[in-house]
């Protein structure tokens, strides 16, 4: 495919084109992008955020993974492009490429590969200034979730660790060409400036742990592996996994340290 042919959507990356005028000046002005300041987009597809991102930035880097995409951002003269899978990309060298102490990082996230993305994210949060992404709506609910509703889970625990986070807008099926079957929304994630220092493959053990069976209470899952790691402190396994604050993994991940 070449030139200015029309690009179809494919299937295998989960591909849904934004297409409203309307929902794309929202989230741009949700992300607020100055001129000069370093940001990344995940998978910009047909550049309908890109273009007046872009255009306030006056350069931007973008990660595409298809060839036919990556082919025609290339043409256009303010993009830096990187073709890759986001999952290989290094961020910490992306922002070392950019001179920049932090980047900052934007994109319609494909729902297929979302918690895996964010999860690789999480790994280079240290040269992350703040993240804008849209998502399935149902995937920032889990994200933002507070204790104690069947929304509040792993993914919950694991970014509220490292990261304010917001809903700061609902985007309709709609808006995409082709619609999908999910409503979407974009979360605003900004880094903490002190989280609780704490080993990230301990806690999303732990945490995983916790979750695996959320309607048993925690001494089935959680409490039989503290007493593997011989724990000698306090932690009440009385409870179920969705019950426990984020502040209270994270304290106990501490403890097993």
């Amino acid at each position: 495919m070449s030139g200015g042919g029309k690009h179809v959507a494919r299937k295998r990356f989960g591909q849904h084109f934004l297409s409203d005028g309307g929902i794309i000046d929202a989230i741009v002005r949700a992300i607020d992008p100055r001129p000069g300041q370093p940001m990344v987009e995940i998978g910009p597809g047909l550049a309908a955020l890109t273009q007046p991102l872009v255009e306030r930035l006056g350069r931007l880097t973008v990660i595409e993974l298809d060839r036919d995409l990556a082919a025609r951002l290339r043409l256009h003269g303010q993009l830096d492009v990187i073709e890759s899978d986001v999952l290989k990309v290094d961020f910490a060298q992306v922002a070392k490429g950019l001179a920049a102490p932090k980047i900052r990082v934007v994109g319609n996230l494909p729902y297929n590969i979302s918690t895996p993305i964010l999860f690789h994210l999480l790994e280079h949060v240290g040269v992350i200034e703040d993240q804008h992404f849209m998502l399935q709506k149902e995937v920032i609910d889990r994200m933002v979730a507070s204790p104690a509703t069947s929304d509040y889970g792993r993914l919950s625990v694991m970014l509220q660790w490292r990261y304010a986070m917001e809903d700061v807008l609902f985007v309709p099926p709609e808006s995409f060409e082709p619609p999908p079957r999910v409503d979407s929304a974009v979360v605003r994630m900004v880094p903490r400036a002190e989280p609780a220092p704490v080993a990230p493959k301990l806690l999303e053990e732990l945490v995983q742990v916790a979750f695996s069976q959320r309607r048993k209470l925690l001494r089935h899952t959680l409490g039989r592996w503290l007493e593997a790691r011989q724990f000698a402190g306090t932690f009440d396994t009385q409870r179920r996994a969705e019950e426990v604050p984020v502040a209270e993994y994270v304290a106990l991940a501490q403890a097993c340290a």
